[in-house]
Protein backbone atom coordinates (compact mmCIF):
# COMPACT_ATOMS: atom_id res chain seq x y z
CA UNK A 1 0.00 0.00 0.00
CA UNK A 2 0.93 3.27 -1.25
CA UNK A 3 1.56 6.07 1.63
CA UNK A 4 2.81 9.63 1.48
CA UNK A 5 3.65 11.77 4.04
CA UNK A 6 3.69 15.74 3.70
CA UNK A 7 5.07 18.28 6.23
CA UNK A 8 4.68 22.27 5.33
CA UNK A 9 5.99 24.45 7.90
CA UNK A 10 7.14 28.42 8.20
CA UNK A 11 10.44 28.52 8.67
CA UNK A 12 12.58 31.89 10.31
CA UNK A 13 15.35 32.18 7.86
CA UNK A 14 15.33 33.63 4.20
CA UNK A 15 15.17 30.84 0.91
CA UNK A 16 18.63 31.16 0.64
CA UNK A 17 19.40 30.57 4.03
CA UNK A 18 16.90 27.15 4.14
CA UNK A 19 18.05 26.06 1.00
CA UNK A 20 21.78 26.31 2.11
CA UNK A 21 21.32 24.51 5.18
CA UNK A 22 19.37 21.78 3.28
CA UNK A 23 21.73 21.13 0.36
CA UNK A 24 24.54 20.97 2.72
CA UNK A 25 22.84 17.36 3.02
CA UNK A 26 24.25 16.77 6.56
CA UNK A 27 23.32 17.92 10.11
CA UNK A 28 20.27 15.72 10.24
CA UNK A 29 21.75 14.82 13.82
CA UNK A 30 21.09 18.47 15.17
CA UNK A 31 17.37 18.75 13.59
CA UNK A 32 16.15 15.57 14.36
CA UNK A 33 16.05 13.94 17.76
CA UNK A 34 15.43 10.44 17.14
CA UNK A 35 19.02 10.72 15.29
CA UNK A 36 22.00 10.46 17.23
CA UNK A 37 24.84 10.88 14.33
CA UNK A 38 25.11 11.69 10.72
CA UNK A 39 28.05 11.76 8.12
CA UNK A 40 28.77 11.58 5.05
CA UNK A 41 30.28 9.59 1.76
CA UNK A 42 30.73 11.41 -1.16
CA UNK A 43 29.33 15.03 -2.18
CA UNK A 44 26.49 16.40 -4.18
CA UNK A 45 24.11 13.59 -6.08
CA UNK A 46 25.46 10.29 -5.57
CA UNK A 47 26.41 10.59 -1.85
CA UNK A 48 25.66 8.66 0.76
CA UNK A 49 24.01 10.25 3.97
CA UNK A 50 24.51 7.63 7.28
CA UNK A 51 22.66 8.23 10.24
CA UNK A 52 22.43 6.12 13.26
CA UNK A 53 18.82 6.35 15.11
CA UNK A 54 19.15 7.07 19.19
CA UNK A 55 18.03 3.20 19.06
CA UNK A 56 21.36 2.28 17.83
CA UNK A 57 20.20 1.31 14.18
CA UNK A 58 21.17 2.53 11.32
CA UNK A 59 19.74 4.40 7.82
CA UNK A 60 21.34 5.29 4.71
CA UNK A 61 19.95 8.00 1.92
CA UNK A 62 21.31 8.18 -1.43
CA UNK A 63 21.41 11.51 -2.94
CA UNK A 64 19.53 11.42 -6.44
CA UNK A 65 19.13 15.11 -7.16
CA UNK A 66 20.12 18.64 -5.87
CA UNK A 67 18.52 21.30 -7.45
CA UNK A 68 19.57 25.14 -6.40
CA UNK A 69 17.27 26.73 -9.21
CA UNK A 70 14.34 24.77 -7.85
CA UNK A 71 15.57 24.26 -4.12
CA UNK A 72 14.64 20.97 -3.85
CA UNK A 73 16.72 17.89 -2.72
CA UNK A 74 15.23 14.30 -3.55
CA UNK A 75 16.72 11.20 -1.73
CA UNK A 76 16.09 8.01 -1.62
CA UNK A 77 16.50 5.60 2.16
CA UNK A 78 17.47 1.81 0.79
CA UNK A 79 18.56 0.91 4.60
CA UNK A 80 16.54 1.49 7.34
CA UNK A 81 14.65 -0.41 10.43
CA UNK A 82 10.92 0.33 9.00
CA UNK A 83 8.59 -2.65 7.39
CA UNK A 84 8.45 -0.05 4.22
CA UNK A 85 9.77 -0.26 0.61
CA UNK A 86 10.44 2.27 -1.81
CA UNK A 87 11.33 5.02 0.73
CA UNK A 88 11.99 8.41 -0.84
CA UNK A 89 11.92 11.81 0.03
CA UNK A 90 12.27 15.24 -1.03
CA UNK A 91 12.55 18.67 0.46
CA UNK A 92 11.62 21.95 -1.22
CA UNK A 93 11.87 25.45 -0.37
CA UNK A 94 10.22 28.22 -0.98
CA UNK A 95 10.28 31.73 -0.50
CA UNK A 96 7.91 33.54 2.19
CA UNK A 97 9.34 37.61 1.62
CA UNK A 98 12.57 38.49 2.83
CA UNK A 99 13.36 36.86 6.28
CA UNK A 100 10.76 33.97 5.63
CA UNK A 101 10.49 30.65 3.83
CA UNK A 102 8.48 27.86 3.77
CA UNK A 103 9.95 24.09 3.79
CA UNK A 104 7.78 20.81 2.30
CA UNK A 105 9.39 17.53 3.17
CA UNK A 106 7.50 14.75 1.91
CA UNK A 107 7.82 10.81 1.80
CA UNK A 108 6.46 8.24 0.01
CA UNK A 109 6.99 4.39 0.48
CA UNK A 110 5.20 1.18 0.30
CA UNK A 111 3.78 -0.60 3.80
CA UNK A 112 1.66 -3.24 4.87
CA UNK A 113 -2.19 -2.13 5.60
CA UNK A 114 -1.41 -3.45 9.12
CA UNK A 115 1.69 -1.60 10.22
CA UNK A 116 0.41 1.81 7.71
CA UNK A 117 -1.23 3.55 10.62
CA UNK A 118 1.94 3.06 12.84
CA UNK A 119 4.64 4.14 10.61
CA UNK A 120 2.93 6.95 8.99
CA UNK A 121 2.37 8.56 12.41
CA UNK A 122 6.31 7.57 12.97
CA UNK A 123 7.84 9.37 10.24
CA UNK A 124 5.03 12.38 10.29
CA UNK A 125 6.07 12.86 14.01
CA UNK A 126 9.97 12.56 13.30
CA UNK A 127 9.58 15.14 9.92
CA UNK A 128 7.88 17.29 11.66
CA UNK A 129 10.42 17.54 14.88
CA UNK A 130 13.46 17.44 12.47
CA UNK A 131 12.06 20.87 10.74
CA UNK A 132 11.65 22.36 14.05
CA UNK A 133 15.23 21.70 15.03
CA UNK A 134 15.82 22.96 11.64
CA UNK A 135 14.12 26.14 12.37
CA UNK A 136 15.68 26.28 15.71
CA UNK A 137 19.08 25.88 14.67
CA UNK A 138 18.48 28.73 11.58
CA UNK A 139 16.84 31.11 14.54
CA UNK A 140 19.90 30.95 16.08
CA UNK A 141 22.36 31.04 13.91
Amino acid sequence: MNATVNITKKLDASAERAWAAIAGIGGLDRWFPIISACRLEGVGVGAWRIMTLTTGEEMRDRIVEIDAAARRLRYERPLHPFPVKDYAGVVEIQEDGASHSVLSWTVTFDVAPEHRDEIVALIDNAISDGVDGLNKELREA
